[in-house]
């Protein structure tokens, strides 16, 4: 196992929300002293983080989710040769050039522009044709901490494409086709709930997503007094590499043995009942999912009517469960909550459990409004003491989806 910084950056630099603004202006510098000339068109997409209702998307269940204020942004223009079919990606945090034709788009060796080439890839099966381009990204998306960075990245460059070519996708559609993106040029079978949220996302709202019809039913977040604080291990475990894969063919077999489509479609007192029937694995597998359903419905309830006691406890039992019966929580994500329970609701805190694919990256708190910095501390402090790992938080409202700035 290994252990790996993701942002690189103070905790006191990331804690609060980095301008847009300034990001704009960033990236529009960056495009004009790589290109000489200033950018035609700039768009973003957010990462997202998940408050409740992990490894369900795949099962065609339900999660909770909500964009966060870091963006991926993207600046383009053309070249200046006409007819060119070579786009020219600059990215500004590692600052190398890479170019691709669109004349030959096909998965390779994954990098960081497998996920724009399968973006474009995309695009041009749905007949929009962009032509050659230069373009510049910057992210203010945590790299490897399971915020959905490859998502916003994905949406981000098809956003750019309807720019270019003045032809809108379906946000829903978008979301599908970035989705095939990750499948096709990363080789990770990811469900369709990081590119919804950075597609649909709307300021101020979460998205609870029935992953089966792919809709989504906006919730307001609208309580002053409650505020999401996320928090990041700055470590990511490197196993196999096929634990995702591997839990979602666990889930298959398990819908299998079950007889069910999805393992969306057993109750869990149903599957309490199959308890000897099911390897003790799969059993595990589904134990998780089924009762994670129920917990993202539980929430969104709770949520609506204020009920933050059982918000927080369904948040802490999501954790539990993935640690417990799913396994792709460790140490470090388990000392993040830990101190956040140590916190308590007489410190402020409401709930807390790991975000994302598992194995390292991010928690995600709710917390009192007007405590996060002095909550952060504690928790981190903790954190540092336990493992030895500078853990690096951030607060964030639900934000604004993908969309174009300019152009």
């Amino acid at each position: 196992m290994t252990q790996q910084s993701i942002t690189g950056a103070p905790a006191e630099e990331e804690f609060e929300t980095p301008s847009f603004g300034e990001q704009i202006a960033t990236v529009r510098a960056d495009y004009e002293r790589t290109f000489d000339v200033p950018p035609e068109w700039i768009v973003a997409a957010p990462g997202r983080v998940n408050l409740i209702g992990e490894h369900t998307d795949y099962n065609a269940g339900f999660v909770f989710p909500l964009a966060i204020e870091r963006y991926v942004v993207i600046a383009g223009g053309r070249p200046k040769q006409q007819g060119s079919k070579l786009v020219k990606v600059h990215s500004t945090l590692l600052n190398e050039t890479v170019d691709f034709s669109l004349d030959d788009l096909k998965p390779e060796e994954v990098t960081w522009t497998s996920y724009i080439r399968g973006a474009f890839a995309g695009c041009l099966e749905r007949g929009m044709e962009p032509g050659g381009l230069n373009l510049a990204v910057d992210s203010k998306v945590p790299l490897g901490g399971g915020l959905s960075s490859s998502a916003a990245l994905e949406v981000a460059t098809a956003t750019m494409i309807e720019a270019v070519t003045g032809k809108k996708l379906d946000p829903v559609d978008k979301a599908r086709l970035c989705q095939k993106a990750e499948h096709d040029y990363a080789g990770v079978p990811c469900g369709i709930m990081d590119q919804f949220s950075s597609s649909l996302g709307e300021a101020g709202k979460l998205l609870l997503i029935d992953c089966r019809t792919e809709t989504a039913e906006m919730v307001s977040l609208d309580d002053l007094n409650v505020a999401v604080l996320i928090i990041n291990t700055n470590v990511k475990h490197e196993l196999t590499g096929g634990e995702y894969a591997e839990r979602r063919s666990q889930c298959e077999a398990a819908a299998k043995e079950l007889g069910v489509k999805a393992l969306r479609d057993i109750t869990l007192e149903k599957l309490e009942a199959y308890a000897d029937k099911l390897e003790p694995v799969l059993f595990r597998r589904a134990r998780h999912v089924v009762s994670e359903n129920e917990r993202v419905l539980k929430a969104a309830e709770a949520l609506r009517a204020g009920d933050w006691e059982d918000v927080g406890e369904l948040m802490y039992a999501s954790h539990n469960s993935l640690r417990d019966d799913y396994k792709v929580s460790c140490p470090e994500l388990d000392v993040l909550v830990n101190e956040a329970h140590r916190v308590g609701t007489e410190g402020g805190v409401i709930g807390s459990r790991m975000t994302g694919g598992g194995f390292g990256g991010c928690t995600v708190t709710l917390v009192a409004a007007g405590k996060e910095r002095e909550i952060a501390d504690k928790i981190c402090q903790g954190y540092q003491k336990e493992t030895g790992i500078e853990a690096t938080p951030f607060v964030t409202k639900p934000a604004r989806g993908a969309h174009i700035v300019q152009g």
